[in-house]
C-alpha cells in the first residue's frame, strides 16, 4: 500500500515538474529577444533544451529569426522567418501586448514580419516545443494554437510534421543565403505531389515540373512520422499513396529532418544523438533505390525548352562520386559570371568569334571536348548523315554556333547562351565547345574589362543611331532604319558549278528547249507557287549536279510587253549574279511566246510559310540570321554585283529556305537593271501591295532605296512574327504593323514598344536595350552616308 502511494506520489510530483518546466519556457506577451553579435546568441529554447528560437547570424550579412537544432554545433536552421531581409544588430522580436502577435523589427522600428500576416493575433503566450515546433497560443491547452511554424514551414519538414494540401516547401538560395531560391515543393489540392523549379533571374516565375508523384487525394498530406517515415496519404480514408522513405531510425537516437535543398534535390538527413558525434556531421540516407522519392540525377531531371538547366547558363552541371550532389561548372575558356553566386552562369573568357564573313578569325578557334556532355534545347541546326570533322568545320565556319553536339552520325549546332549543361554517363556522344586556340591575349582581367567597356560604349552609340532612324517622323524612315541593321562587308562569293551550253555568250547558264522544260515539269502539272508575273513549278533535269529544279513560266501578258532585248538584258544581269543569298538562276528558255527561268530547287520553301505557317514562333537567334543574311543579299544586288539589280519585289514570300535554312532571294521577274551610270530609273509601279515604297504613286524616279523601304516591311514582319496586314485583328489601328509600330513608339492608345514582342521574351530583350538607350537624345542621320550607318548597325546587330 505504501509502496504504491510513494509511486502515485512520485508520479505526481514528476509531472509537477515537466509541466513546471514546460511552463516555465512560455514566453507571455512583452517578452523579447534582441539581435546581438560577439557570439552571443539570443534565443527561447525548449523544455530539453534540443531546439531553439531566436536571432542567427548569418556570417556577417545580417541576422535571422530562426528556429535550429540547439544541442548541435552546427546549429542547423529548419525554420526561418525573414530570409529575404536580414535584419542588423539590435533588431527585435517581441510578443506584443496591444495585438497579441509575434512582431519582428528593424532597430529603428520599421516592420519585418509578423505573425498576425499569416492569421494568429491576441496570443498570451509564446512556446518552443521539444518536437522543433514554435507555437502561440491563448489558454493552457497545449492542442490549441493560433499560430504554430508546424503550419508555415521553409524549406525544411521535422518529425511529427505534416505537408497539407496547398502548403509547399522553398528551398534556400544557396547554402548561406536563406531568401527564396527557385525550387518548389508543393503538394496540390488535387493530391498530386510536385517538385518544380523557377526561372534564374525571375524566382517568381514558374519554369516546369521535374518530379511529381502522379497521385490523387481528396485529403492527402505528407507525413514525417516519429519513426523516421516519410509518406504521402489520402488521410481521409487512410490510402497509403506513396512511401518516400521507409528507412526509419529513431528519434530518441537521432535527429532527423527532410529538406528541399538548395539544389533542388530532396533529402532525409539523420544526425546521431551521441557525445561523440559532434564530429560525424549530418548524413543523408540514400533513397535513390525508390526512384519517385527524390531526383537520382538533378543534372537530367531538368531540361526543358526554356530556361537554363539545373545550373545557369553557360555551365554544365555533373554529379559527385561520392556524396552525388550537383556541381556548376564553367566549360574551359569560360568563367563563372559571379564567383560567389553560380548559379547566375558562366560567360566566356575570350574574345567572340567574328561576324564579318570576309574575316580569317574562323581560324583562331577550336573546340573543347566534354565527354558525355551535352547542352539539351540549345540546338539550332541538325546535319545527318555526317562526319566529326565535317561537324567541327560546321561549326567553325558559322558565328553563330557556340557549341556541337555529335554522336557518331548527327551533328547537332548549338546556340548561345548554352542550356540545360549536363554531365550524363548514359549518352553516346560529346559536346564540342568552341574556344578560342590563343586565349592569352583575352584571359587577362584587363583585357575583359577593356572589351567588355568598348562594347557597352559601342553599342550605346550605335543603338542610338537605330532609334533614332527607326521611330524618327515618317513611316519611311522608321522603316528605312530596319535595312540597314543587318547589311555588312563584302566576302567571297559561293561559286555554284553549272555545266555550260549554247546559252549566253560569258555566262554559265544552260539554255533550255521550251520541249525540254515541259518534260521536265511533267506538262507543268505540280505548281509550287505562285511569283510575280508567273508561276513556279517544280522539275526534274538529269544535270551534274542537280536533279530537282524550279521552272518560273512568265505569264502570257507578260511577254507581249516585253520585249526579247529587254529579256534577254534582264537575264544577261541575272546570270552574272553569284552569292550565297540568292538562288541561282540556272538556265533560261526563250521560244517566241514562251519565255521561262530555271532556278535552283529551295527544299525548305519560302520565308513566308516559315515565319506565318508554324504553329510556335521561329527561333529569335534565327530569325536575326535571317534578317542578316536577306540584307547581305539586298546589298549585293545593289552595291556589289556588275550591274546593279533593283529587286522591286521583296517580300517573304520572294525570300526562299534551302535546305539549312539559310535564306536565298529568289523572283527576279520584276527586277530592274541599272546602267553603270545610273543612280536612278522610272518605270511602271512594280512590286506587292504593304510592300511598295511612296515613290512608286508619286510619279518619281526610284532608286535602290524603294528595296530598302521593302525590306523595312519585312524586317518588321521578322521582329514581330506577323504579318504586315492582318484584316482579322479587332483593333483596326493594329492591322497594318508599320503604322502599329509608330504607335507603339508614340505610345498612341497607350501602346509602348513591348506590344510588338508582347510574347516573346527574346525578342523583348533586345527592344529594351533600344527602348532605354537609344532614345536618351536625337541624332541627326541626314548627313551621314549610307555606308557608315550600313557598317554600324551590321556591327551592333550580327554580334
Amino acid at each position: 500500500m505504501a509502496d504504491n502511494l510513494l509511486s502515485s506520489i512520485l508520479c505526481l510530483l514528476l509531472v509537477f515538474l515537466i509541466n513546471y518546466n514546460a511552463q516555465a519556457q512560455r514566453q507571455f506577451q512583452g517578452s523579447f529577444l534582441i539581435a546581438q553579435t560577439n557570439g552571443v546568441i539570443s534565443s527561447w529554447k525548449s523544455p530539453s533544451g534540443e531546439f531553439a528560437f531566436g536571432f542567427q547570424q548569418i556570417q556577417n550579412n545580417g541576422f535571422l529569426l530562426a528556429i535550429w537544432f540547439e544541442k548541435i554545433p552546427q546549429k542547423t536552421i529548419v525554420w526561418s522567418a525573414n530570409g529575404n531581409s536580414l535584419v542588423p544588430q539590435g533588431s527585435r522580436v517581441e510578443l506584443t501586448r496591444s495585438s497579441g502577435s509575434l512582431v519582428l523589427k528593424d532597430p529603428s522600428g520599421g516592420h519585418i514580419w509578423s505573425s498576425d500576416e499569416v492569421g494568429a493575433s491576441a496570443a498570451s503566450y509564446a512556446a518552443m516545443l521539444d518536437n522543433g515546433n514554435f507555437v502561440l497560443a491563448n489558454s493552457d491547452y497545449d492542442d490549441h494554437y493560433l499560430w504554430e511554424s508546424f503550419d508555415h514551414p521553409t524549406d525544411t519538414l521535422l518529425p511529427q510534421q505534416t505537408l497539407v494540401q496547398g502548403t509547399k516547401l522553398v528551398a534556400r538560395y544557396s547554402e548561406l543565403n536563406y531568401s527564396n531560391g527557385r525550387f518548389h515543393l508543393i503538394l496540390k489540392n488535387d493530391g498530386n505531389l510536385v517538385l518544380y523549379c523557377t526561372t534564374i533571374f525571375s524566382v517568381e516565375y514558374n519554369n516546369f515540373v521535374y518530379w511529381e508523384t502522379n497521385t490523387e487525394g481528396n485529403d492527402s498530406r505528407l507525413v514525417f512520422n516519429d519513426t523516421g517515415f516519410v509518406y504521402l496519404e489520402d488521410k481521409n480514408n487512410g490510402t497509403l499513396l506513396v512511401e518516400l522513405s521507409n528507412k526509419g531510425t529513431s528519434t530518441q537516437d537521432f535527429y532527423q529532418r527532410v529538406i528541399l535543398e538548395h539544389d533542388g534535390v530532396l533529402r532525409v538527413y539523420v544526425y546521431p544523438k551521441r557525445e561523440d558525434s559532434s564530429s560525424m556531421g549530418w548524413s543523408f540516407q540514400n533513397w535513390t533505390h525508390l526512384s519517385p522519392s527524390y531526383p537520382e540525377n538533378i543534372c537530367t531531371s531538368i531540361k526543358a525548352p526554356t530556361g537554363s538547366g539545373a545550373c545557369g547558363f553557360n555551365s554544365y552541371c555533373s554529379l559527385g562520386d561520392q556524396d552525388r550532389k550537383p556541381t556548376c561548372q564553367c566549360p574551359r575558356s569560360y568563367m563563372f559570371i559571379d564567383a560567389e553566386d553560380p548559379i547566375q552562369g558562366c560567360k566566356q573568357s575570350f574574345q567572340a568569334q567574328s561576324c564579318d564573313l570576309d574575316s580569317s578569325d574562323a581560324d583562331m578557334f577550336t573546340f573543347y571536348n566534354l565527354e558525355n556532355g551535352d547542352f539539351h534545347y540549345s540546338d539550332y541546326e541538325h546535319l545527318f548523315p555526317m562526319s566529326e570533322d565535317q561537324c567541327r568545320k560546321s561549326c567553325l565556319s558559322d558565328f553563330f554556333c557556340a557549341a556541337i553536339y555529335y554522336d557518331g552520325n548527327s551533328c547537332f549546332k548549338k546556340q548561345s547562351p548554352l542550356v540545360n549543361g549536363m554531365i550524363n554517363s548514359e549518352l553516346n556522344g560529346k559536346a564540342l565547345i568552341k574556344i578560342r586556340k590563343d586565349n592569352n591575349t583575352s584571359s587577362t582581367a584587363e583585357f575583359v574589362d577593356t572589351n567588355l567597356m568598348m562594347n557597352k560604349n559601342e553599342k550605346s552609340r550605335l543603338v542610338v543611331i537605330i532609334g533614332s532612324v527607326l521611330f524618327s517622323g515618317s513611316v519611311l524612315l522608321n522603316i528605312i532604319l530596319l535595312i540597314f541593321v543587318a547589311v555588312s562587308r563584302k566576302w567571297k562569293p559561293k561559286a555554284v558549278t553549272i555545266e555550260p551550253n549554247q546559252g549566253m555568250q560569258g555566262l554559265n547558264l544552260h539554255t533550255f528547249t521550251y520541249e525540254e522544260l515541259d518534260k521536265a515539269t511533267n506538262g507543268f502539272k505540280e505548281q509550287l507557287g505562285r511569283g510575280a508575273f508567273g508561276n513556279v513549278f517544280i522539275g526534274t533535269l538529269e544535270m551534274e549536279d542537280r536533279n530537282l529544279v524550279a521552272v518560273k513560266k512568265l505569264d502570257s501578258n507578260m511577254v507581249k510587253e516585253s520585249d526579247e532585248k529587254e529579256f534577254n538584258a534582264e537575264v544577261n544581269a541575272i546570270g552574272h549574279t553569284n552569292h550565297k543569298y540568292l538562288v541561282q538562276l540556272i538556265g533560261f528558255c526563250n521560244e517566241g511566246q514562251h519565255r521561262l527561268l530555271v532556278y535552283e530547287y529551295m527544299r525548305n520553301g519560302s520565308l513566308a510559310s516559315f515565319l506565318f505557317g508554324l504553329q510556335s514562333r521561329p527561333n529569335w537567334l534565327h530569325r536575326k540570321k535571317l534578317a542578316l543574311e536577306i540584307s547581305r543579299g539586298i546589298l549585293y544586288l545593289h552595291a556589289e554585283c556588275t550591274t546593279q539589280i533593283i529587286h522591286c519585289d521583296i517580300k517573304p514570300e520572294n525570300i526562299l529556305l534551302d535546305e539549312f535554312f539559310v535564306a536565298r532571294i529568289s523572283d527576279f521577274g520584276l527586277a530592274k537593271i541599272l546602267k553603270t551610270d545610273q543612280t536612278q530609273t522610272t518605270t511602271g509601279i512594280r512590286g506587292s501591295k504593304g510592300y511598295v515604297a511612296p515613290e512608286w504613286f508619286k510619279n518619281m524616279a526610284v532608286t535602290a532605296k524603294v528595296d530598302v523601304y521593302s525590306y523595312g516591311i519585312l524586317l518588321l514582319e521578322l521582329i514581330c512574327c506577323r504579318k504586315n496586314y492582318e484584316a482579322e485583328i479587332e483593333d483596326e489601328d493594329d492591322m497594318i504593323l508599320a503604322d502599329l509600330a509608330y504607335d507603339c513608339y508614340a505610345c498612341i492608345g497607350g501602346k509602348r514598344l513591348e506590344f510588338l514582342v508582347k510574347n516573346d521574351e527574346e525578342a523583348k530583350e533586345d527592344m529594351e536595350i533600344i527602348k532605354k538607350t537609344a532614345f536618351q537624345k536625337a541624332t541627326n542621320i541626314e548627313g551621314k552616308t549610307t555606308a557608315a550607318i550600313v557598317e554600324s548597325l551590321n556591327n551592333l546587330f550580327c554580334c
